[in-house]
């Protein structure tokens, strides 16, 4: 059975891990207590008036009963007073008051609701959001609890793929652990083949191919994304986005800067800039200018601005091909 505190304050800018506490500590109060045993008071109806009345009414249930209040980032400090004096009428031993608050700007937790939550012997706990550049060593150190090495750019390309979300980074490296097992060592191939659909990767195939000047990978990439049902719009993004990177690192090598700083331009894992500066030292600036004005002119054809001679994939293919050369 578990033990609970008197008092519970949750607090802090990390809005989906405090979301994922609420909800766990709910699920555990109402299998303590059943969905009778438990009130549930937020947006308009958490106000520091209701949640005292809650906390100082009499009644018969059985057992421990749970007060959970949602959206205490909204009260001031002068309405604290009325919950600190049912806080401390209540009894330890057959209620629990949880305060949920989701700070943001200048809505924050009351100082004297902390005090009053340590008064009560209760728990306060902040849940912050790491900065971008805290993520991967923040992963290092929660690989090691999974029993698995996940090095600094396989970390970083999770980052790039998953997100900054830390529940679902999260949710990601425990996928990889199970999938690699106890003792694995996970680098960016890793992350790339595990937490990536296969559209996904094929997209970024098709898109590193057309910038690499690679004809036969882009060309058979583009086909197995439309057999599959790709639309032909969202493919277009993909290669448009990529080629103007391309582009823009093209046109800074040719002026004269060096890879190091041009890396430091590019938004994306050093692993990732350093295999696109290699592909774009292959073909120059005026080979991207000409493939962009292909896809433009894909882009109008598949949308029927360019008379509906060709089909959609013809098109498409003849496109691809014509840009990679």
């Amino acid at each position: 059975m578990p033990s609970f505190k008197p008092a519970y304050l949750i607090h802090g800018d990390d809005h989906g891990r405090i979301a994922e506490r609420r909800a766990k500590l709910r699920a555990v109060a109402e299998a303590e207590s059943g969905p009778g045993g438990v009130e549930v008071f937020e947006n308009d109806a958490c106000t520091p008036d209701a949640i005292a009345a809650a906390l100082s009414a009499m009644t018969f249930a059985v057992g421990r009963r749970f007060v959970i209040a949602d959206g205490v980032e909204r009260w001031k400090e002068a309405d604290i007073e009325p919950v600190a004096a049912a806080m401390r009428g209540m009894d330890p031993e057959l209620l629990t008051v949880a305060f949920f608050a989701r700070e943001e700007g200048r809505f924050k937790a009351p100082d004297a609701l902390h005090t009053a939550v340590e008064a009560a012997g209760g728990q306060i706990a902040a849940e912050m959001a790491l900065k971008a550049r805290a993520l991967p060593k923040w992963l290092a150190g929660q690989a090691k609890e999974l029993g698995v090495e996940l090095d600094d750019q396989g970390a970083r390309a999770l980052v790039a793929q998953v997100g900054e979300r830390r529940q679902r980074l999260l949710r990601e490296l425990e996928k990889l652990a199970l999938e690699h097992g106890s003792g694995a060592q996970i680098g960016v191939e890793e992350v790339q083949q595990s937490c990536a659909s296969s559209a996904e990767r094929r997209a970024w195939t098709l898109a590193d191919a057309l910038v690499a000047g690679d004809e036969k990978t882009a060309t058979r990439a583009l086909l197995e994304l439309r057999q599959q049902g790709e639309r032909l719009p969202s493919l277009l993004y993909q290669m448009v986005r990529r080629v103007r990177e391309a582009l823009a690192v093209a046109e800074a090598l040719a002026a004269g800067q060096p890879p190091a700083q041009v890396r430091r331009m590019l938004r994306m894992p050093s692993y990732a800039a350093d295999r696109l500066i290699a592909d774009v030292s292959s073909r120059d600036a005026e080979a991207y200018r000409h493939a962009l004005e292909l896809l433009a002119d894909l882009e109008m054809e598949s949308r029927g601005g360019g008379g509906g001679v060709l089909s959609e994939d013809t098109a498409a293919v003849r496109a691809v091909i014509a840009a990679t050369r």
